[in-house]
């Protein structure tokens, strides 16, 4: 069987309650190399989205714990990521996906569908996704789009002022390398850089959107001498 992409793997939620559809999915994707992760109810898959970073996500609407269309709704709204998601579901009419959209899915496969079928579409939502990867930019699981000026982290959206996007994008463009102080600050001000440590500030709002919310820091400082984003410290 022909891989999903090249060698490159495909890293999948699946969200389905019913174990033998997960027992079919796992043995059809897993020859097209997929990696994937299962979660019997919304609860769980909640966890797993917010904590791994999923390429795509497959999602039946009539789990337990937070059914299929509230978990789409708080994957947009409140942690604002924008990971694709198939809704797998015996729902077929047209109410019923037009709830499934309008709740943030970005594709709907009616059960009983073929393997083949699911497949492609993941294929497909895999690739719109990931259309603009040359203007990529990535460091660990934090990625920003030269292209959009898109920052995401663990699949969540990171918004920053236009000195943090500046900053950022220096930083992940130099990585692993220290990036001089003074070369920071001609990048904000030019020749004429504001009087006291106006740059240690701009760092520190950076620092609490990249890396507060997580377990592990990327930005790190070389004292008096500047700043370097990597995945370890050294």
């Amino acid at each position: 069987m022909v891989p999903a992409l090249g060698t490159a793997p495909i890293r999948a939620l699946i969200v389905e309650d019913n174990r033998d559809i997960c027992d079919n999915i796992a043995t059809y994707l897993e020859k097209c190399s997929y990696v994937l992760d299962f979660a019997h109810d919304g609860i769980t898959a909640m966890h797993l989205a917010l904590t791994n970073p999923f390429d795509v996500i497959v999602l039946d609407l009539m789990i337990p714990g937070m059914d299929g269309l509230t978990f789409c709704q708080r994957l947009r709204t409140d942690a604002r990521m924008e990971t694709p998601v198939l809704m797998l579901t015996a729902r077929d009419t047209l109410d019923d996906r037009l709830k499934g959209f309008d709740a943030g899915a970005d594709d709907y496969l009616v059960k009983p569908f073929a393997l083949q079928e699911l497949h492609a579409r993941l294929r497909a939502l895999y690739k719109r996704s990931h259309r603009n990867t040359d203007n990529l930019l990535t460091v660990g699981d934090l990625t920003m789009s030269r292209s959009t000026l898109q920052v995401h982290r663990a699949g969540r959206r990171v918004e920053l002022s236009p000195a943090g996007m500046k900053l950022l994008q220096r930083l992940m463009e130099e990585s692993p390398s220290v990036v001089a102080r003074d070369d920071l600050e001609t990048l904000l001000w030019a020749d004429e850089p504001p009087d006291g440590d106006a740059l240690r500030s701009h760092m520190y709002k950076l620092r609490q959107a990249i890396d507060r919310p997580f377990d592990s820091p990327l930005i790190h400082t070389v004292h008096r001498i500047g700043y370097w984003i990597a995945e370890d410290a050294r």
